[in-house]
């Protein structure tokens, strides 16, 4: 068998074992697993007691990974697709829940982000070195933050040192394709507030991102240019970043806290039309709190977010796309009765585009006003969570969306939960807009999903079992009658997802398995067809050990075959990838760390004819004092 056939099937089993075998953890490993997520409700509540299925990724797993980028740290967990093309730096897009590309939410630090011409975020731009914590919650989440939350929202928070006094912190790493990267950050804080700065560095000569060629009269083929035997050198990629953070509480009533972002970079990759491109990814937000008492808090919120790209050929300048998502929000939550939270809030979005291109240029603005309310109810062993939101949008109307969320605790340590949702997504500005390829009359692609749960947790513990029903109806696809994207698609995806965790000792063991059936239920010839880049199982598994001043681990990723077309006859095959690390803490606040990813050296791709890397090694020095 096949080493690549042979490691997926093994983490397939391994995750599955981790993720429902978890009652043999011993009651002894007392650290808990339920940490406080805001992204699932826009209030504070634990994992355990959020009525959705969510996942958080903290900096302590951060710098354990030894990830290269978000999208690596990302991939194969449950219920997300990666596409990557070509490497570091390359267009990488996320598909959550078997949903399309752009129907995922993203926000930093609370702002919205994203291209409103594309409708894809950056994933590739936001180091990793600047992420304090990411929250993912899978499933639809209009009825709280309107457009573009079908499959889900994933909640990246910037970094950010909450200790008092003076800290800082240092790290330095090389690695395979020249990789250089470096990082650093100081910290000052007193008894009311506080500012921190973050700067970071990365930069490496990568891969060849691309080994395909096309031909441009008839289509056939697929890749990134026309004449075979070109763009065989490396694509580079570099970024530099800061994030700044303040805040500052004068009484125990009022909170203020503000915090910017901003990545610049140049990145290389295959085309005849453009092969390098500047980009900048750029977030400011602000967030002025009242809490007049205990059962009443008042929040008003601000930001804006900038998505820039300027495309050259060679040295000759194509075209730049510069969008902008500027927002408010303003929410109260009252405690209205012990156990219960209602919650009300009023959002403005406003989307803008520029498009410099000497052939099809164009400018588009829209803005979108909502007003949503929630209910959460604790009732003892059961929990309620309803909400309705309203967004009008001058561009296309109104839209209503509404999801309704109940639990139990029905055994000791058992606990089970049913949720239904609608989700909308608006049609982009390319979609609406660009010269020749457009169509203005474009309806928001609409959704309704129903979901089923079952948790089992103890003490340093917890394994979750998630069934899901999706259907998603006026999908924005290509009409040959009409030669312009329409709303003429729809689509059926259910899966099912194992996650579980546990703590034994020394050892943290993480699984997640995902089965995922994402079918084509449009008339026509694509009907009952799998949806294009969607592997139908996944599995991750993630092992740490710690050994006094040292720690080893490793992480095992296996996606199977997918078809990269929307006919299915292109088909980009399976794979299966270990990554392996150690940590040596040398000295107190010093630490060395070597990772070796793809440690088989296994060839595989994600997106047909891009090319994935293969084995590479990083060496990190950290230092960052307790």
């Amino acid at each position: 068998m096949h080493h690549g056939k042979l490691l997926f099937r093994l983490t397939t089993l391994a995750a599955a074992l981790a993720a429902c075998s978890l009652a043999n953890a011993q009651d002894g490993d007392a650290k808990r697993l339920d940490g406080i997520i805001v992204t699932a409700t826009r209030t504070p509540v634990t994992v355990d007691a959020a009525l959705a299925a969510v996942e958080v990724i903290d900096r302590e797993q951060i710098d354990a990974s030894g990830a290269q980028s978000l999208p690596e740290l990302l991939r194969g967990r449950a219920g997300i697709t990666l596409v990557n093309q070509g490497g570091a730096g390359k267009l990488s897009t996320l598909s959550l829940r078997g949903t399309e590309s752009d129907h995922t939410l993203y926000l930093i630090d609370g702002v919205r982000i994203g291209s409103t011409t594309s409708g894809f975020a950056a994933l590739q731009d936001i180091p990793l070195d600047q992420i304090e914590r990411i929250e993912i919650v899978r499933g639809p989440r209009s009825s709280l933050y309107g457009a573009d939350a079908i499959g889900g929202v994933v909640q990246i928070f910037t970094r950010r040192d909450t200790r008092p006094g003076t800290h800082g912190h240092l790290r330095l790493a090389v690695g395979s394709h020249g990789r250089r990267e470096a990082s650093a950050g100081v910290s000052l804080r007193g008894a009311r507030g506080g500012i921190g700065v973050e700067l970071a560095h990365q930069s490496t000569d990568g891969i060849n991102a691309c080994r395909g060629t096309y031909d441009p009269l008839t289509w056939a083929g697929a890749g990134c240019f026309i004449v075979p035997g070109t763009h065989l050198d490396r694509d580079g990629y570099r970024n530099n970043s800061v994030t700044l953070n303040a805040d500052f509480a004068p009484n125990d009533q009022w909170r203020f806290d503000a915090r910017a972002f901003r990545a610049t970079g140049h990145n290389d990759y295959d085309g005849d039309f453009s092969d390098n491109a500047d980009l900048r990814q750029q977030v400011i937000g602000g967030h002025l709190r009242f809490t007049p008492a205990a059962s009443v808090q008042i929040a008003l919120g601000v930001g804006r977010s900038t998505d820039d790209s300027r495309n050259y050929l060679g040295n000759a300048f194509q075209n730049r796309f510069l969008t902008h998502r500027s927002s408010a929000n303003l929410q109260g939550d009252f405690t209205v009765a012990k156990g219960q939270v209602l919650t009300a809030g009023l959002d403005w979005l406003r989307d803008t585009a520029s498009v410099s291109d000497p052939w099809s240029p164009f400018a588009a603005r829209r803005h979108n006003r909502a007003g949503y309310l929630q209910y959460q109810g604790d009732f003892g062993i059961q929990d309620f969570q309803a909400s309705l939101r309203h967004d009008r949008d001058s561009q296309f109307g109104g839209a209503t969306t509404g999801s309704i969320a109940w639990g139990i605790d029905f055994a000791a340590g058992w606990r089970f939960t049913a949720s239904y949702g609608t989700a909308f997504k608006a049609p982009s500005f390319n979609e609406l807009y660009y010269p020749g390829f457009s169509n203005p009359l474009l309806l928001p692609e609409r959704s309704r999903s129903s979901e089923l749960s079952l948790t089992r947790s103890g003490a340093g513990w917890r394994a979750q079992a998630n069934a899901y029903d999706t259907r998603v109806r006026g999908l924005i696809a290509w009409d040959s009658t009409l030669f312009k994207p329409n709303n003429v698609d729809s689509a059926r995806i259910r899966g099912l997802e194992l996650t579980g965790e546990v703590l034994l000792g020394p050892w943290t063991v993480r699984g997640q398995v995902g089965w995922l059936n994402a079918r084509n239920s449009s008339a026509g010839f694509a009907h009952g067809l799998r949806l294009a880049r969607r592997p139908n199982h996944s599995a991750r598994l993630d092992l740490d050990r710690a050994l006094g001043d040292w720690s080893v681990g490793v992480s095992a990723v296996g996606e199977g075959a997918r078809w990269d077309d929307v006919a299915n006859t292109l088909r980009v095959g399976g794979y299966g990838t270990l990554d392996a690390r150690v940590v040596w803490r040398f000295a107190p606040g010093w630490t060395l760390q070597g990772n070796l990813n793809n440690a088989f050296d296994k060839r595989y791709e994600t997106s047909a004819w891009y090319n994935q890397p293969g084995r590479e090694f990083l060496l990190s020095l950290r230092w960052q004092p307790g």
